[in-house]
């Protein structure tokens, strides 16, 4: 291998010995993409969009070994990044996941203690930078150092911000991401952190809804959407399948439906009804039979999906062949479908305990 102070990097240590700074292994990965000793490609070790601006000259590839953790406005800085790169060209970085950052404590070796202080990091390193007024006391005291990040939230800023994912390994017990500019940045200046969020949805007519729901996935996950889809297509159930934006307790608020009763709200704006097909999003209608599409767009999105009243799986095939009999149903008898498939459903879930996939 070549010597490594061939590349070009940000504050090496003391002697200038660069390779005490790269391990082999990033290198050797990081040569799977770009050429680490050309001219064209940058390596950096910063946590400021200013050191990535400040450099001049044409830039093809560059690498950040600083892990993302460390950087306050995470994305300003890949948004800096995106305005240096030309599309196609390539960025690489790394990210520790929270779950990376357990495994590494030594105190992860005590359950009780161990719980406690990973209960007590969380909310103040997780739940404090996204609460205003708690955010101003995180970040005086930690300088926004020490951010505990997902897999899904890291790679959905980065697809926000213009980058398309290439490829994700664990090296070391960092995440490092290879990505590819496609796009500019979306400058999402309103990212949903919260419990409560809304997600945009198709309505009647086309029109797009915003819906209410409890969060049950990552912040930035929206953005993931088509990256999960092409990695491992759908479930069985109608969903994506091996999602990794879904938090740990996703699987218990979806089973009995409580991340969906905050589209009461939708039914109050009169934006929904209580029964009819559920709300989806421009990707997954994009999946759907033509001649379904068109039906769907004749009515108002429901709260209570029809496969659930004619007790059906939950499965992409099953739930798309009750949303049909619904909607031929509903055209056929515009005033007593929705009342004859609410107390369907209701008996399903009381009495036959049908619970969500």
């Amino acid at each position: 291998m070549k010597e490594l102070t061939a590349i070009k990097i940000n504050n090496p240590n003391k002697n200038g010995n660069f390779s005490s700074l790269i391990k082999e292994e990033v290198i050797e990965y990081c040569s799977n993409f770009i050429d680490c000793f050309s001219e064209s490609t940058l390596i950096l070790s910063t946590t400021t969009p200013f050191n990535v601006l400040n450099h001049y000259g044409d830039v093809e590839a560059f690498v950040n070994l600083k892990r993302i953790n460390d950087i306050r406005f995470i994305n300003k800085f890949f948004e800096a990044v995106n305005s240096k790169l030309q599309f196609g060209d390539i960025f690489i970085g790394n990210v520790e996941t929270f779950s990376m950052r357990r495994r590494r404590k030594k105190i992860n070796k005590y359950p009780v203690v161990g719980s406690f202080y990973f209960f007590m990091e969380f909310i103040f390193l997780r739940v404090f930078p996204k609460l205003w007024g708690l955010k101003k006391i995180y970040f005086f005291i930690t300088r926004g150092r020490h951010r505990l990040l997902s897999k899904a939230e890291t790679l959905g800023r980065l697809v926000s911000c213009g980058f398309e994912i290439i490829d994700v390994k664990i090296i070391s017990g960092h995440h490092y991401f290879v990505t590819k500019k496609v796009s500019e940045p979306t400058f999402d200046m309103s990212p949903s952190y919260g419990p409560l969020y809304k997600m945009p949805r198709l309505g009647k007519n086309g029109k797009i809804i915003g819906v209410y729901k409890l969060r049950t996935m990552h912040p930035y996950a929206e953005y993931l959407q088509d990256y999960v889809l092409n990695l491992h297509g759908y479930a069985d159930s109608g969903k994506p399948a091996n999602d990794f934006r879904l938090t740990p307790y996703a699987k218990f608020i979806r089973k009995y439906w409580i991340d969906e009763l905050p589209q009461l709200l939708n039914v109050l704006k009169g934006e929904m009804k209580l029964v009819g097909i559920r709300p989806v999003g421009k990707r997954y209608f994009q999946d759907i039979p033509e001649d379904l599409q068109k039906l769907r767009l004749t009515q108002k999105p429901g709260c209570i999906p029809p496969y659930v009243a004619l007790n059906r799986k939950s499965s992409l095939e099953e739930v798309q062949k009750a949303e049909r009999e619904y909607l031929e149903e509903k055209i056929k008898h515009p005033y007593t479908t929705d009342t004859k498939y609410f107390f369907k459903a209701m008996w399903n879930i009381i009495v036959r305990r049908k619970r969500s996939a």
